[in-house]
């Protein structure tokens, strides 16, 4: 039988959902303006069906070369935006639904309830936020060129206009099916691995009061945010070509995830569904890494500060 001393104590030591979405959104605005470029060469691979690019680097010299080194942060404020309140709405509602899952006297939380509390994060993030900002995100990144005459259109504001002018409030939510699996299954492996990192690598459980340094919280990060990529390749590779097409024109290429699915498969090979996954592991994990390093130190200060009354 464990001792009192060593039970938690869920009602001192649990961290309120808005200390994590705050932490989490200022994570989100550091790890957007270092990685956009990796994000920007990742949709023009993805969108590449002609095979003008011929890698990452290739790719990222061309636009470069081509429409200026600018042009490799297209996208950039949709992009900003769309992580920070992604991450604080992620950090949040997984933080409520943790809480759901816990038992109500130890304050201990399973892996299945970590699993599913990290599914209904991801699943509340795409339809809420990540389909609509990645839908302008991708429409903004597919243009060529820099001059403002030249683009159809002029920034993400003026995006979003024409997107509902022409295929109505709706085509906001291009590809809605395919970002609802990709989220639901990263966050549920992110969030359970990143724990398990955490318990395996540092000895550091929720509520302890110990801090990690940012390097520790880092490494469990990239390593949490590895998995998911691998796993969900095609749902984002559907995603990007349903979002990206637009529904103004003659008919759709893409009906929907399953045809879209089997199409790029008939025409372009099984591979073509794993289209950009190095730069999705150039991005996905150092970005948690980046995120997770924020994120923890913020909320390490508040267990400090709040919950533990620690010296700062």
């Amino acid at each position: 039988m464990a001792e009192p001393s060593n039970k938690p104590e869920p009602t001192k030591k649990t961290i309120p959902p808005h200390v994590k979405a705050i932490a989490g959104s200022l994570g989100g605005i550091v790890e957007a303006s270092c990685l956009q470029p990796i994000d920007v060469i990742k949709t023009r691979l993805q969108l590449d069906r002609t095979a003008t690019y011929k890698g990452i680097v290739h790719c990222g010299v061309t636009v470069a070369r081509t429409e200026g080194v600018r042009a490799l942060w297209k996208g950039l404020t949709p992009f900003a935006t769309h992580l920070t309140l992604k991450y604080a709405l992620r950090m949040g509602s997984n933080a409520v639904l943790q809480s759901a899952f816990k038992d109500p006297v130890t304050g201990h939380i399973s892996n299945r309830g970590r699993l599913l509390s990290g599914f209904g994060a991801g699943v509340l993030e795409a339809l809420v936020i990540v389909t609509p900002f990645e839908v302008v995100k991708i429409r903004l990144q597919q243009q060529k060129g820099l001059s403002p005459k030249h683009l159809k259109y002029k920034g993400p504001i003026h995006c979003a206009r024409m997107i509902i002018r022409e295929e109505g409030i709706l085509g906001l939510w291009a590809g809605a099916a395919p970002t609802v699996m990709r989220n639901g299954t990263n966050q549920a492996a992110m969030f359970t691995a990143k724990n398990a990192f955490d318990t395996f690598l540092w000895k550091k459980r929720e509520g302890d009061g110990r801090v990690l340094q940012a390097w520790q919280s880092m490494i469990s990060g990239f390593l949490a945010g590895t998995a998911g990529p691998v796993c969900t390749g095609p749902f984002d590779v559907v995603k990007t070509r349903l979002m990206a097409q637009s529904r103004s024109g003659n008919g759709l290429k893409y009906r929907g995830m399953f045809h879209a699915i089997s199409t790029i498969y008939a025409e372009e090979g099984l591979l073509a569904l794993w289209k950009g996954l190095l730069p999705r592991l150039m991005r996905i994990p150092p970005g948690q890494a980046i995120m997770w390093g924020v994120a923890d130190q913020v909320i390490g200060f508040y267990e400090r500060r709040y919950l533990h009354n620690a010296p700062l």
